[in-house]
């Protein structure tokens, strides 16, 4: 007579025990598990061959090779510096993985491929370039875990699918890694003396209106440090909203907060980054279009105010209702900010010509994050978003003259 099979004992707060009892109780394909194995595994992937097309003007502009012929010489040695790195490197990443679990070492690999694929592009030595390619590849342990993943999230039935899904998307960052390293590697700034044969004078006319500003400072350059200013402000708000809605939805409910779970947080959230992107590839360049930057920033920035007002309220809603409003209200001023935050930047791109754009930029980034660096952060009071709104309307306020200098196109 056969013995009745032995019933399986799960642990609490063991992750492995939680992913086998998920398996059990939901048997089909877990589509989003896969969507995570797939875009982790194209965005390792797509550093290793996006160099590829321009490898080779890279190494003629590093001036390490003596003559033309060396070129691939230098080349070979950078290419496979990734591999290498790699070759040395996959097993002991393997270990780790077994050791400490999948998802550290899927962390940290992503974070590596940011830092040093990053520090490959801003190369200026050939051996600076040689060396993150090989900590890019050493320090990248992605593929073995990713593997081992892909086929632990679901059923036996549904693992040849995991790997094939690794396998496809691998393949894919190999295609369009070059792709996008050949479409995007040529610069786009002007180098030659155009000035002198008039080239420039259109340019010079559409940002300051004559050629000297090309060579005026940013920080006199009013229409510029006046939009920095008002896309600070706008940028603490949004610093500051962020904290304080997400602390203010997992406040207890008697002080003011609805005393949501971090995945309810999570859900409205990911629902209003969804909306955020639809907003932006379909509809954000025809309100551009219709109101141009400076209209579309002001009537963002009045249309949030009343968003802000209702959140405190919502605490007395609950079911449907508190599902509606919130997820509704997230969206909207989520889509507002960023009609603030791009059209504040479109004006400080167009206040300088395209040969300060770079500079300017990075002024406008590192204001950016100062004011970001005092951001306050709240639970959920009436008191905060009362200071929420304040800071929105100083940010409208600045929109106006005599404050805001408009660039010359928009005038």
């Amino acid at each position: 007579m056969a013995e009745p099979p032995v019933a399986k004992v799960y642990h609490d707060g063991c992750p492995g025990c939680a992913m086998e009892q998920r398996k059990e109780e939901h048997k089909g394909i877990p589509y989003k598990e896969f969507l995570f194995v797939a875009i982790t595994t194209l965005a390792s992937s797509l550093p290793i061959s996006s160099l590829f097309p321009f490898l080779y003007f890279m190494i003629r502009d590093l001036h390490v090779a003596r003559t033309e012929e060396d070129i691939g010489f230098y080349a070979g040695f950078l290419g496979a510096s990734y591999m290498i790195g790699r070759g040395f490197a996959s097993i002991l990443w393997g270990m780790v993985a077994d050791r400490i679990g999948r998802k550290p070492v899927i962390i940290f690999s992503i974070f590596a491929v940011i830092v040093f694929n990053t520090l490959f592009g801003l190369s200026v030595k050939y051996w600076m370039a040689v060396t993150t390619r090989f900590l890019l590849g050493a320090l990248n342990g992605l593929l073995a875990p990713i593997k081992a993943y892909s086929i632990e999230v679901c059923r036996a039935e549904h693992q040849a699918l995991g790997l094939s899904i690794v396998s496809t998307a691998w393949g894919i960052g190999l295609v369009v890694g070059p792709a996008i390293g050949g479409y995007l590697a040529q610069e786009t700034l002007h180098k030659h003396k155009g000035l002198e044969m008039g080239v420039e004078i259109a340019e010079a006319s559409t940002t300051q209106g004559s050629a000297e500003s090309h060579k005026k400072s940013l920080f006199r350059n009013w229409p510029l440090m006046s939009s920095i200013i008002t896309y600070c402000v706008f940028s603490l708000h949004d610093t500051a909203y962020s904290e304080i809605f997400s602390l203010w939805t997992v406040s207890d409910r008697k002080y003011g907060g609805l005393s949501f779970s971090s995945k309810d947080v999570g859900q409205v959230l990911a629902v209003a980054g969804a909306s955020l992107l639809v907003y932006q590839l379909f509809f954000y360049r025809w309100v551009d279009k219709i109101l141009g930057p400076i209209n579309s920033t002001r009537i963002a920035s009045v249309l949030s105010i009343p968003i802000i007002v209702a959140y405190p309220f919502m605490s007395h809603l609950s079911g449907i209702r508190l599902g509606v409003a919130l997820y509704s209200a997230a969206m909207i001023k989520s889509v507002l900010a960023i009609t603030i935050i791009t059209g504040t930047s479109l004006l400080q791109n167009k206040a300088v010509p395209q040969g300060q754009r770079g500079a300017a930029n990075g002024i406008a980034t590192t204001a950016m994050s100062l004011f970001k660096a005092v951001a306050p952060a709240g639970a959920g009071d009436q008191m905060v978003f009362l200071l929420l709104n304040l800071t929105e309307v100083i940010g409208l306020m600045l929109t106006f003259k005599p404050f805001l200098a408009v660039p010359q196109q928009y005038k």
